[in-house]
């Protein structure tokens, strides 16, 4: 039976590299591969998955064409399918220019070759594109701004700590394989203290649980370096030489007392005393924080203070110490390292206008102009689930001409498209793929055949292009051919410049990439203005509009903003966090999956259940003024009173994506989606 060497290409931390058994075709079993030091044990159960995801039923394998009259969907062939494309394409870019097409991308699958379809709207004459992320920008750009660049020590390199603090993540449902570290750090007598609203599988082995008021993390931070200024446990020599704007942060901390956070945050005193403690007492300190807690309206701030406490006490360009984000050392091939590069809005790139919020997707879309928009291509994304404000943006969908959408299965998206086109799976196209935690550059290899008329994306555009009337030398370099030899050669075009790597070393096995500083920062240079950690950005005052100095300011919605209308008691935050179950909208249509997590449940503390007239397992409404879900309540007296909590990525077709009730608004910086600014309602129906 032959075995592969493979990765994983979901947006997910851990990007582990995996062996595949294939026998007749099909996938047979998936195994760890050792030679991956970030995840020798293996994949989770979602990686385990891909044998039913890969083979499913349910899989699209045909193009589909909505019907006339009614709901479903008939199968039609490619050509019918490439007509109809061209003749809806052609006739927008006539009436009302190529810009009436919107080009929309998720994150759903990392990969090199994932780039060739703006290659091909250029071609096209042009597009309207979106601006930002749902990801992680306003972490990224806070630690642009602070560090200069985005990376971190090697997750190895986690078991040499002193301290570890992970700060709004629950690695054990979202990274495992970084569990592994932390073991071997406690066995050498780490600590570690967990900061989260939720009582999480990773809080249950932390000595110190800190349960902040949703949005306040910033408040804790600047309290924290106020006491450890206070107290002279800072790296004074360290400061002098590596970092700009102590002074004016010293003094902008003064009155941030362990009180007055306590206030702000709804947190005891002694735990903010007990955290300063153990950043200035423990050793070598990591800072791990988690994506979630930077997609609130002030969360590039609160990014800012906490990396302030690192540099404040030297944990920076040392093993054991560090900022871990993300690291993008792997981001070889494109602009992702540089987050104002994610196309800031209003530019223009050989015509491709630039001017939807991905965080604002539904009021933007509506509100386009000269010309409005009548097309929408949707790959790798499921944004009628997934972008804040749901109904606005199937409202925004629904309006428009025409839908195409590419995807393996019947999503929400898919169901509200005109033509559905079947997207290949990982195993069937070859790929290079990069990480964000680990050093790592992978390649995807190809193991299958696409089944049914199944035709990777890439083929689709070649194709697209050449009946567009697109000559084939305008292809060449962009996009490549159908053959397997084709997509070798684009590959092997793009690994040019890096001699160590090739793919004849890469079909063995994952490759540490060329240039990786183990130890991020140990140079200590920092590409910033200064040179130095800066901790007084004037970029972030003069681009974002934010203190130079990382200060608190409440969130945008939040109960202690006056001009919230109705009983404030009555509301609570709605955190939406992930689970090990899914990546977002993946995986979770599949029988392994659904047999552990088979329906939403609303989580709430038994105190606001009773409030409420909840009981364990009652129906409840959640609802605020962007719309409702009705599902059933599960007690928790893990998660702190005031919040309630359902994993995102449920469809609608499930019982409801959370993001009925979400707002479309971006973060304080880096256009990111500030989804966690949520309040809601809960009422028992039953």
């Amino acid at each position: 039976m032959p075995v592969y060497s493979t990765v994983c290409p979901r947006n997910c931390y851990s990007t582990c590299s995996i062996k595949v058994h294939v026998e007749n075709g099909k996938l047979r079993r998936i195994e760890p591969h050792p030679d991956n030091l970030a995840t020798p044990e293996g994949p989770c159960l979602k990686g385990l998955s891909y044998v039913e995801r890969t083979h499913s039923p349910d899989r699209i394998l045909h193009p589909l064409r909505k019907d006339k009259n009614g709901p479903g969907f008939s199968r039609v062939s490619w050509d019918e399918a490439f007509d109809l494309i061209v003749e809806r394409l052609t006739r927008a870019r006539e009436d009302f220019g190529p810009q009436s097409v919107l080009y929309y991308t998720g994150s759903g699958t990392k990969g090199l070759l994932n780039s060739v379809g703006m290659e091909f709207w250029k071609l096209f004459g042009g597009c309207t594109t979106t601006y930002g992320d749902l990801c992680w920008p306003a972490g990224l750009e806070a630690t642009r701004l602070t560090l200069g660049e985005n990376k971190h020590n090697v997750p190895w390199d986690l078991e040499n700590a002193g301290l570890i603090i992970q700060w709004g993540k629950n690695a054990a449902e979202t990274n495992i394989h970084q569990t592994v570290f932390m073991n071997r750090a406690s066995e050498k007598g780490a600590r570690l203290i967990v900061i989260d609203p939720r009582r999480t599988e990773t809080a249950e082995r932390a000595e110190l649980l800190i349960q902040p008021r949703p949005g306040t993390d910033g408040a804790i931070a600047l309290a924290a370096a106020h006491l450890l200024i206070r107290e002279n446990s800072i790296d004074r020599p360290f400061i002098e030489k590596h970092v700009l704007g102590f002074d004016e942060f010293e003094e902008a901390v003064r009155e941030c007392t362990p009180d007055w956070a306590a206030e702000i945050a709804d947190v005891p005193v002694h735990s903010i005393e007990t955290l300063a403690e153990r950043i200035g007492n423990s050793g070598p300190v990591t800072i791990n924080a988690g994506f979630g807690m930077q997609r609130y309206t002030n969360s590039g701030q609160t990014m800012r203070a906490i990396i302030a406490l690192l540099a404040i006490t030297g944990n920076i360009g040392k093993p054991g110490a560090g900022w871990i984000f993300a690291d993008l050392q792997t981001q070889i091939f494109g602009t992702v390292k540089d987050p104002i590069a994610f196309y800031p809005p209003g530019s223009s790139n050989d015509d491709v206008r630039v001017s939807i919020s991905t965080a604002r997707l539904g009021r933007d879309m509506l509100a386009a102009r000269d010309p409005e928009l009548s097309i929408a291509w949707v790959e790798r994304g499921n944004p009628i689930t997934q972008n804040p404000d749901t109904n606005r943006v199937l409202q925004a969908f629904r309006g428009l001409s025409f839908r195409i959408v590419v995807d393996q299965f019947m999503t929400d998206t898919a169901r509200e498209a005109d033509l559905i086109l079947p997207a290949k799976t990982m195993f069937e196209q070859s790929d290079l793929i990069g990480a964000y935690w680990h050093p790592y550059i992978q390649l995807k290899q190809k193991v299958l055949e696409p089944p049914g008329e199944v035709k990777p994306e890439s083929e689709v555009y070649r194709e697209l292009a050449l009946r567009l009337g697109i000559p084939k030398s305008d292809l060449r370099d962009v996009i490549p051919g159908p053959a397997d030899a084709d997509i070798e050669a684009y590959l092997t075009k793009h690994l040019a410049p890096f001699p160590e790597l090739t793919l004849e070393k890469l079909r063995e096995g994952p490759v540490l990439v060329p240039g990786l500083q183990e130890i991020a920062f140990s140079d200590y240079r920092f590409p910033t203005p200064s040179g130095k950690i800066e901790l007084l950005s004037h970029e972030a005052e003069s681009r974002w509009g934010v203190d130079a100095i990382p200060r608190f300011v409440e969130s945008r919605e939040s109960i202690r903003q006056e001009r919230l209308n109705g009983d404030k008691k009555k509301l609570l935050y709605f955190l939406t966090p992930n689970t090990k179950n899914r990546i977002h909208s993946q995986f979770n249509n599949l029988k392994t999956i659904l047999a552990l997590d088979p329906k939403p449940l609303l989580i709430i503390h038994p105190e606001d259940a009773s409030i409420r007239g909840v009981k364990n397992g009652s129906q409840v409404r959640i609802h605020n003024d962007r719309g409702e879900i009705k599902v059933k309540a599960r007690f928790d007296r893990g998660i702190k009173p005031g919040c309630v909590s359902m994993t995102n990525g449920w469809w609608i077709s499930q019982g409801g994506t959370v993001n009925f009730c979400s707002r479309g608004r971006e973060t304080d910086m880096g256009h990111g989606a500030a989804f966690h600014d949520n309040l809601v309602n809960v009422e028992r129906l039953s």
